[in-house]
């Protein structure tokens, strides 16, 4: 049709705490753990969010027009296998997923009243081909249930890799045990803020 936006494809990852979100855009098309969904031409900021078991994770990221497809040939983009319309640009989005290793002993809770070191990663789609760093890493703990929250001490400790040290107090003092809201952005200013309510126990 004359005059009509170009539009093009990109692909996502579905991650558990990211399906809802990816499931819920308009227009998309689900295969396996993939969607792929159109967006305008033009380079524009978006936003999405998702919430699963309590967890609720927050994306922000800027998407320009693909010059070149960037999808591997071990994992084709979906638009050329299920919408049969091959030829366009196609490439999955720039999202920051997070990784936890909290550093819980086998019953997965910590010790209370001293400093627990927790390690947060950042990464990438395996389809993006060339994915941002991960630049900054701001942490934040709860031990009412999220009603208040405390910062945390961070230091980069490696690609995409941070540490956190993290102040437990009393038990009496943490009863609804330990929230975590973490937020990350990359060196192409895109971000997430990830909220767990409550992402350990206290002993």
């Amino acid at each position: 049709m004359s005059g009509a936006p170009s539009r093009w494809r990109r692909t996502a990852n579905l991650a558990a705490v990211a399906a809802a979100a990816l499931i819920a855009l308009t227009g998309c098309s689900v295969s396996a753990d993939v969607v792929a969904y159109d967006l305008p031409a033009e380079s524009a900021r978006y936003s999405f969010q998702a919430q699963t078991n309590g967890t609720k994770t927050v994306w922000e990221y800027t998407s320009d027009r693909p010059t070149k497809s960037d999808a591997p040939q071990s994992q084709p983009c979906v638009g050329d296998i299920i919408q049969k319309k091959p030829g366009l640009p196609c490439r999955p989005e720039p999202l920051i997923f997070l990784k936890y290793d909290l550093g819980l002993d086998l019953d997965n809770t910590a010790k209370v009243d001293g400093v627990h070191h927790i390690t947060v990663i950042g990464y990438y789609q395996e389809r993006l081909s060339t994915p941002p760093t991960v630049t900054e890493l701001r942490a934040e703990a709860s031990f009412d249930g999220g009603k208040t929250w405390q910062p945390a001490s961070v230091k980069a400790s490696g690609k995409n890799t941070f540490s956190v040290d993290i102040n437990h107090p009393k038990r009496d003092e943490a009863s609804s045990g330990v929230g975590l809201r973490i937020s990350a952005t990359d060196s192409a200013k895109n971000t997430v803020k990830q909220t767990i309510p409550k992402a350990y126990r206290l002993r």
